[in-house]
């Protein structure tokens, strides 16, 4: 592929981006995210890509939206990684899925389930889609001192949305439910849109991606009559994410 001045879709250039990205799906979240960095400006604003990057400790910072699903969000991570960017940390939202799961909770993804198509474009089925441990330990480690409900563990990734939210209604059906129900009985926590592919494309890129989530409903609690409410607040995974940046800092300057 030819070298481009700009990258193609982010419509950026080395120097606009820092080593560690925070990474929204939604264009919209950007500005609220960069918020929490030293000196954000909005950088640039292209298709559903928008860049703001600051500082954390000293150190460039950027927040980029990749849009709904793994194919912009491989976008997104392929034309950073060119910039320069090393270090990912979805901040997202997940339906919940395990009954313990509940709004407003932060999930950490371990792992996803890749039923979405991106990442067999880069690797084979049998290849798990696997967080970074380093960036995970620092999610981790920010919801604990930050003193927020969390829960690790595996997510999983779809394309379609209304695929999980009316799956009787689609010609696959008997595919859709029997896959949920397995997902269920091996203790999915939430289900998602992006991490699948982000972390293959990682894998595949040998850059570092981690995902934490703010839990907005749990359509399984739902089914179950326990309590649920609908929550649209992603402060509590905003702080994670910002948090775990600094940790992940502080831990590269150590080293």
């Amino acid at each position: 592929m030819r070298q481009r001045e700009r990258e193609f879709h982010l419509d950026l250039v080395p120097g606009d981006v820092g080593r560690y990205c925070i990474l929204p799906g939604d264009p919209g979240r950007c500005g609220k995210i960069a918020a929490y960095l030293d000196g954000a400006v909005h950088v640039r604003s292209n298709r559903e890509y928008t860049t703001y990057t600051g500082t954390l400790l000293g150190e460039k910072v950027s927040v980029v939206s990749t849009g709904i699903g793994g194919a912009s969000a491989s976008i997104a991570m392929e034309e950073l990684v060119h910039l320069g960017a090393d270090t990912f940390i979805r901040v997202g939202t997940c339906g919940g899925m395990a009954l313990k799961v509940q709004s407003d909770d932060v999930v950490i993804a371990t792992g996803a389930i890749r039923m979405e198509g991106t990442s067999r474009e880069y690797a084979p089925l049998e290849f798990p889609a696997v967080a970074d441990l380093q960036v995970t330990m620092a999610l981790v480690q920010a919801a604990k001192s930050l003193g927020k409900p969390w829960h690790a563990g595996v997510v999983e990734c779809k394309d379609s949305f209304y695929g999980q939210h009316a799956p009787e209604t689609m010609p696959v059906d008997y595919e859709l439910l029997n896959k949920w129900q397995a997902w269920l009985r091996l203790g999915t926590l939430a289900s998602e849109m992006e991490s699948a592919a982000l972390f293959t494309v990682a894998a595949a890129r040998g850059v570092r991606c981690g995902s934490c989530f703010h839990v907005i409903w749990n359509q399984e609690r739902e089914k179950a009559g326990l309590d649920v409410k609908e929550s649209h607040d992603l402060s509590a995974a905003i702080e994670v994410g910002v948090e775990a940046v600094k940790n992940l800092i502080l831990e590269d300057r150590g080293k």
